[in-house]
């Protein structure tokens, strides 16, 4: 047996490995197409629209034929979600900082385009060539620095996931917002209605908080408009903090 051969179906699968031949005629479908039209499909009915039986139907095949190319639900949700992240761009930053923030925010920029993928299960460590390269990308910019590799997966961790959540409350907030109403026409009237709210006496900081001029204008110098990719932006600054100050540690 070749190493080859003892790599896990699901994994060959999401490596797109070459299966051994079949006699007969050539398969019209492939995990490919499978993996192309399911991302389709939760680009234009989301994630709760992606079944095995329709996609199965968009394909012109039944329900029971795509389990030769996908082994389960859990899979092609697998399959989807590195086929949907693509490639990192080339990063080529001064430092280490502005690597991972140029890497964070081309991350985020994917997960705005598909805000279903924020909403995928996380089912393990990453394990498709997309996802890998990812994290190629950002060792690359960590290589730089004398962190151990502990440090350089959890920082990496770190950032991954708080771009997902950012990605996947900003979500959820559209959601909730009235048909129409735009991210910063909800901040200004949250802000304005709470400022008629909060009791001073009772929550003196909160309340002059909401007295300030932030709904009405987010903080200067932030690459986006609203309050959220404000905080998306600080709280980012915040993790980088984190990562220097153990850099620094390390430094003799």
């Amino acid at each position: 047996m070749t190493s080859e051969d003892s790599v896990p179906a699901q994994l060959r699968r999401l490596w797109r490995l070459p299966e051994s031949s079949r006699l007969g005629r050539p398969a019209v479908l492939d995990v490919d197409l499978v993996v192309t039209t399911a991302v389709r499909t939760a680009d234009s009915d989301g994630l709760d629209g992606v079944t095995l039986p329709k996609v199965a139907k968009r394909l012109g095949f039944s329900g029971m034929s795509l389990y030769r190319y996908v082994g389960s639900k859990d899979e092609l949700l697998t399959l989807m979600a590195d086929h949907a992240l693509g490639t990192p761009p080339d990063i080529d930053a001064g430092d280490w900082r502005d690597g991972l923030r140029t890497w964070a925010d081309a991350q985020r920029s994917v997960f705005r385009q598909r805000p279903w993928l924020a909403q995928l299960p996380v089912s393990g460590p990453p394990s498709g060539p997309n996802h890998i390269a990812w994290m190629e990308s950002a060792l690359a910019i960590l290589a730089r620095t004398r962190l151990d590799w502990a440090h350089k997966v959890g920082a990496l961790s770190l950032i991954s996931g708080y771009v997902v959540q950012s990605v996947r409350q900003d979500h959820e907030l559209a959601q909730g917002r009235p048909e129409g109403q735009g991210q910063v026409d909800a901040e200004r009237a949250y802000g304005r209605a709470l400022m008629n709210l909060v009791d001073p006496e009772r929550f003196p900081e909160t309340a002059r908080l909401f007295s300030s001029t932030l709904f009405e204008a987010p903080p200067s110098g932030t690459p986006d408009t609203t309050i959220s990719g404000a905080d998306f932006s600080i709280g980012l600054e915040f993790i980088l903090d984190g990562i220097a100050a153990q850099i620094e540690r390390c430094t003799p």
